[in-house]
């Protein structure tokens, strides 16, 4: 067995005196883990950090085993990744989640959004929204989609500022405003036809509160799981951040 693909690098485990074995997700195969010999090395330790792309191939005597990886860098991001704070938790997180996929079944359109999340992480803002769309799109992608098209109530698709808390269904303003302490609140960022500019903080922790909120009951809970602490990580990153931006110059 054989094949040749793109992957993203989510992990690593030493595996014996100079092997490792690597978990990608790959662009036509899925999560998928495979020997890499020497991957322990100091030659082949900094293209298997997380975060990088590498062409791989993948060879085995039968589908079912572990198989091997042989190596090639593409886009090695991890150097600038895991120069800051946030973009350590935000890759370790960002990993985590990509793990609740299936082994070895294929997700393209998750694979091309964390490889232009990956792309576009150097500005802790713009990592948090990639975060929050990469949250919503594996809700998504496992079964338990938001319905945030039109309102749950009234069927509108326009002035959507809320979200049911029990449906993941969104409502519109006026149908809402009689229960809107009980509803959560939909930033605009994540309104159909609304684009994440003039993003306030306060956007930016709606977006994680409301997919942390589903994320949590209907995949992480079922499953004996909570949050990673990289998400707590990241998400106490953006808070000194903003505090800091808050902060008057002298």
């Amino acid at each position: 067995m054989e094949w040749t693909d793109e992957g993203i690098v989510l992990g690593v485990r030493r595996h014996g005196e100079s092997s490792a074995i690597v978990e990608l997700l790959t662009r036509a195969h899925g999560r998928h883990l495979g020997l890499v010999r020497g991957g322990a090395g100091s030659r082949m330790r900094p293209l298997l950090q997380p975060g990088n792309s590498v062409s791989v191939v993948w060879r085995a005597r039968l589908d079912e085993h572990l198989g091997t990886y042989a190596v090639e860098g593409l886009k090695l991001r991890a150097a600038t990744l895991l120069g800051s704070s946030h973009g350590v938790y935000g890759v370790t997180h960002l990993a985590s989640i990509a793990r609740l996929l299936p082994e070895r079944d294929p997700h393209e359109d998750i694979f091309a959004m964390l490889e232009h999340s990956l792309d576009d992480f150097e500005d802790i803002g713009s990592a948090a929204v990639h975060l929050i769309h990469f949250e919503l799109a594996m809700l998504a992608e496992l079964g338990f989609g938001l319905a945030l098209e039109n309102c749950a109530v009234t069927g509108e698709t326009t002035d959507l500022i809320y979200v049911s808390p029990k449906s993941g269904g969104a409502v519109s303003r006026g149908a809402g405003e009689p229960w809107r302490d009980r509803l959560l609140r939909l930033p605009p960022f994540l309104r159909r036809g609304e684009a994440a500019s003039d993003l306030t903080d306060q956007d930016l922790h709606d977006g994680f509160r409301l997919t942390g909120l589903f994320l949590l009951r209907h995949v992480l809970e079922p499953r004996g799981q909570g949050h990673s602490d990289a998400r707590a990580g990241f998400i106490n990153a953006l808070a000194r951040q903003q505090a800091k931006a808050a902060i008057p110059a002298p």
